[in-house]
Formats: C-alpha cells, sequence, structure tokens
C-alpha cells in the first residue's frame, strides 16, 4: 500500500539562522496604504526588512518633507526592522552601505544607473521588482498614514 504524500510545509528557520535582509527604497514623503503592502510585500521575502530614504539632495517631489522628518515619521509606523537615511551621493552608495541579500523595488521603480547596477552585481544582492496590486483604497483618493 502506497503512502498518501502530503505536501511538504516550509521549512522553519532553525534557531540562530541569518534572516535575509531586504532593502526598499524612497521619498516617503507622504505614506499612504499602498506603501505599507508594499513594505510588508517587501520584509515577506526575507524577514529583515530595511528602508532606506531618499537623501533631502535627491528629494525633488512636490511639497519634499525633510529627512529628519520622513524618519521619525517611518520608525513610528514600525514596519520596518530599520529605517535610515541614503547617501548623498548615490543610490549604490546606500546599497554597499547596507549590503543586502534582496532589492525589492516598487512596481513603478527602476535600477536609476550604471553605477547601482554594478554594485549589484559585485554585491551578489537579487533584485525582485513587487507587484503592483489594487485594493480598496486605490479606488478613491490614497489614503494617507502620514
Amino acid at each position: 500500500m502506497k503512502k498518501r504524500r502530503t505536501p511538504r510545509r516550509p521549512r522553519k528557520p532553525e534557531a540562530g539562522a541569518r534572516r535575509a535582509t531586504v532593502f526598499v527604497a524612497g521619498c516617503f514623503n507622504r505614506v499612504h496604504k499602498a506603501h505599507l503592502r508594499t513594505l510588508r510585500l517587501a520584509q515577506a521575502l526575507g524577514g529583515r526588512l530595511v528602508v532606506v530614504l531618499a537623501h533631502d539632495s535627491h528629494n525633488h517631489k512636490p511639497n519634499a518633507v525633510p529627512a529628519r522628518d520622513r524618519l521619525r515619521r517611518l520608525r513610528a509606523l514600525g514596519v520596518a526592522d530599520r529605517v535610515v537615511v541614503g547617501e548623498a551621493g548615490s543610490f549604490a552608495e546606500s546599497l554597499r552601505r547596507e549590503r543586502p541579500d534582496i532589492l525589492a523595488l516598487g512596481y513603478d521603480q527602476r535600477l536609476p544607473d550604471a553605477a547601482t547596477e554594478a554594485a549589484v552585481r559585485e554585491l551578489g544582492v537579487r533584485v525582485t521588482v513587487l507587484p503592483w496590486s489594487p485594493g480598496k483604497e486605490e479606488h478613491h483618493a490614497c489614503q494617507y498614514v502620514f
């Protein structure tokens, strides 16, 4: 008589096992529910989430919020294990400083330049583009968290 095969459950990480670090970057001048959903999707990729906020010198959006305020607000939400302000020089510098396993890009993001592409290759970072998944809040005006 053959044993009935049941699907295997994913293994739990061993005690003391290193969780993959997922790196997400953006301006986050105003955070809405779709941002929070994206951050949760990113965290699910590896377990440890590092959010890097765009340095003020790269935040050219209208009504840009100063980095210290964005940092304080995002930390207060408690959605990431670490929230830092990116390097003034380049995105590649931030990648090298944080040394993530995974770079999670939003559906509308791309690697900004050749230096970043080189850093990704040099560090062996896996790049993942997160899907756009509209929720009820996107059917109307965005519901801002802050």
